[in-house]
């Protein structure tokens, strides 16, 4: 799903996982061959996550910002999903940015089995599970608009 600016073809992208509590960050290379976790911003007021979100995004020279999509696992758009739109028009509000919205079904499930497979320990998967489900969403979302 994405919003009427299409996401441009090249240059880096910012990625969010939107939580209640936190939103994990992650961004890509111009070639969006190589997906770097940034970051968990531990979510206070809009204007102070927004603030955030767009100073990384300038930061990493970002061309488009892929926002996952947590619908539920039958396909329907819960109260999780909305909130996530909710983010996006409202960052759209700020600036036009090009935003490309991308299923998170499992994406944290994934992010864990990696941080497992690589010897974390469970405090440290908790502080940075987030930024890596971030990742996770936007190799998913590279991959979806290169199809």
């Amino acid at each position: 799903m994405s919003d009427a600016v299409p996401i441009p073809a090249e240059g880096p992208l910012l990625a969010l996982d939107p939580g209640e509590k936190t939103i994990g960050v992650a961004v890509s290379n111009a070639e969006r061959t190589v997906i770097t976790p940034v970051e968990t911003v531990r979510r206070k007021k809009f204007t102070a996550d927004a603030a955030r979100i767009l100073a990384l995004f300038d930061e990493f020279n970002c061309t488009g910002l892929v926002i996952g999509w947590p619908i539920n696992m039958d396909g329907s758009v819960g109260p999780r999903a909305q909130s996530a739109r909710a983010l996006g028009t409202n960052l759209k509000r700020l600036r036009d940015l090009p935003i490309h919205y991308q299923d998170e079904r499992l994406s944290s499930d994934k992010a864990e089995d990696r941080l497992r497979a690589a010897g974390k320990k469970r405090d440290e998967i908790e502080r940075v599970i987030d930024a890596h489900a971030a990742a996770i969403i936007l190799e998913d979302a590279v991959e979806a608009l290169r199809a």
